[in-house]
């Protein structure tokens, strides 16, 4: 009788691997397997320790617990050249190559025939290697007069020139057209064919339906499950897609509804936009027709898989970048064409959510922090001169308020923590007439204890009658803190999901492309 064909041992193992950073654990003890043969899937929003985990095994990070194997064998992936020298090659999502290099030199670089560069024996390589995979590539060619599909392809080939056996593409979808999408499934299916192992990040369920073989999900830097080749099989898409969502977003119980935050009793608007629209910025999306209502006392929420134009809203609304139409609407009045100060003083206010490079200068003193966007101004400028004895006053009284823990409102800011450098952007922004406060990320970074001060100040502030708008891609987060929650992909608002029992679900199932 024959036996069943035992599949080959996996290529790379993870085992219970932990990668910490100050105030959060990005990976807890993820357990991993990478086989020759398969696509496999690693699916799971922003912040569930995707990138971590593969900066791991593409050596720019190393792990602070838990063991990689690579053919059964413990190894410390010490940099990304011994990571190519393992045959472990990454794809990021942002492409890596030179843009004013030619492909050829592209390819060359760091490779053998940058030493001694032999173009006719790089053609001959490339060929042996795209050839079979129905690529095209032109050596001579620069790289920045190439599409974006065709970039990738270059970077593909230049991970198999290494001789990689483990290719992970990095939401290599992400900046690619439906079409350019599927070129890329049907080319990931003909490398596994070859033997190699390719692991794929995405957010796009559809995406892991259609392409993969395995699919594993993580959550909040755990893995939360894995859907084995027999099961994804004998799973019809739509089951396969509910199940996906349940191990992403998870799903309430019968009756267990979502504990809403209390609101205020005046809900009248407060806070409104009229189909505003802002041109592309970099390679972030313009932004199309946003409209929305958020009530006094209401915190609305911004959802959204990160890079769908969350930080690009929050400052359009607060005037750092120009809108080409459309109307920002504070109790009644608008506020087009003014500037930021214009729009703080009559009560817009915005937390950044780089409270580092952005919203503080590190070397200022805490009490000239408070102040930042008020340099100049009257009481505590006069005649463009620094009132120093009314700032620090000021400045004390708002620590106090606050909970700010400081030696000294003289002590740089740079100096504190995460959770009370956050204390002084808020208290900067809730002082004096604040009318609707924009959070951008307003817990990212920060520890436990901090995070829950932060959502009960947010929470305070809506009680009072402000309008809150609170972008997060932490969908706990908004589920724990908002009123309703509007998702917003590729610059768009898609639909909005008032809040309560299955609201996690309807509101996971548009961000990852599906109808709520």
């Amino acid at each position: 009788m024959l036996q069943p064909q035992q599949p080959a041992p996996p290529i790379i193992v993870l085992e219970g691997v932990t990668k910490r950073f100050p105030g959060i654990v990005a990976n807890d003890r993820v357990d991993l397997a990478i086989r020759a043969g398969e696509v496999h899937v690693l699916l799971g929003e922003n912040g569930a320790g995707k990138s971590t985990l593969i900066g791991m095994l593409s050596g720019l990070q190393q792990p602070d617990g838990g063991r990689i194997l690579i053919d059964g064998k413990e190894i410390a992936i010490r940099s990304p050249s011994h990571a190519l020298s393992l045959g472990i090659g990454t794809v990021f999502q942002h492409n890596m190559l030179v843009p004013t290099l030619t492909v050829a030199e592209n390819l060359a670089l760091g490779g053998p025939w940058w030493q001694r560069p032999k173009i006719a024996e790089l053609s001959v390589r490339v060929a042996e290697i795209a050839r079979p995979l129905g690529i095209e590539i032109n050596l001579s060619a620069q790289v920045s007069e190439l599409s974006l599909g065709e970039q990738q392809q270059v970077e593909i080939v230049r991970a198999l020139l290494r001789d990689s056996r483990v290719l992970i593409l990095d939401e290599a979808t992400s900046m690619l057209t439906p079409q350019g999408a599927a070129e890329l499934g049907a080319l990931m299916r003909r490398l596994v064919e070859r033997g190699l192992a390719v692991v794929f990040i995405t957010h796009k369920l559809g995406e892991a339906a259609d392409f993969g073989d395995r699919v594993s999900v993580l959550k909040l830097g755990r893995k939360v499950g894995d859907i084995a080749p027999e099961r994804l099989g004998a799973l019809g898409r739509e089951a396969l897609v509910d199940e996906i969502v349940t191990l992403m977003f998870g799903r309430q119980a019968d009756g267990d509804a979502v504990s809403i935050p209390p609101r205020a009793a005046n809900d009248d608007t407060l806070l409104e936009v009229r189909d505003l629209n802002v041109a592309s910025v970099s390679d972030a999306p313009a932004l199309e027709a946003i409209s929305f209502k958020v009530g006094r006392g209401e915190i609305l929420g911004i959802a959204g898989i990160d890079g769908n134009g969350q930080k690009q809203l929050a400052e359009a609304l607060a005037g750092q970048l120009s809108a080409s139409s459309g109307s920002v609407i504070l109790a009644g009045e608008r506020f087009d064409g003014l500037d930021v100060g214009g729009r703080r003083r009559k009560g817009l206010r915005y937390l950044t959510d780089d409270r580092l490079g952005e919203g503080t200068v590190g070397t200022f003193p805490v009490s000239i922090n408070y102040f930042l966007k008020q340099i100049g101004d009257p009481p505590l400028w006069r005649s463009g001169m620094e009132r120093t004895r009314e700032i620090e006053g000021r400045a004390r009284e708002l620590t106090r308020q606050f909970d700010v823990r400081t030696p000294g409102v003289a002590t740089p800011i740079g100096r504190l923590s995460g959770g009370n450098i956050q204390k002084v952007l808020i208290a900067r922004e809730l002082a004096d007439g604040a009318q609707a406060v924009i959070f951008n990320k307003p817990t990212y970074g920060l520890d436990l204890a901090n995070t829950l001060a932060t959502r009960q100040r947010i929470r305070d502030i809506a009680g009072q009658g402000l309008a809150v708008l609170l972008i997060s891609t932490d969908l706990e987060e908004l589920l724990s803190m908002c009123h309703r929650i509007a998702v917003i992909s590729q610059g768009r608002i898609v639909g909005t999901v008032e809040n309560g029992e299955g609201a996690g679900e309807r509101v996971g199932r548009l961000m990852i492309g599906l109808a709520a």
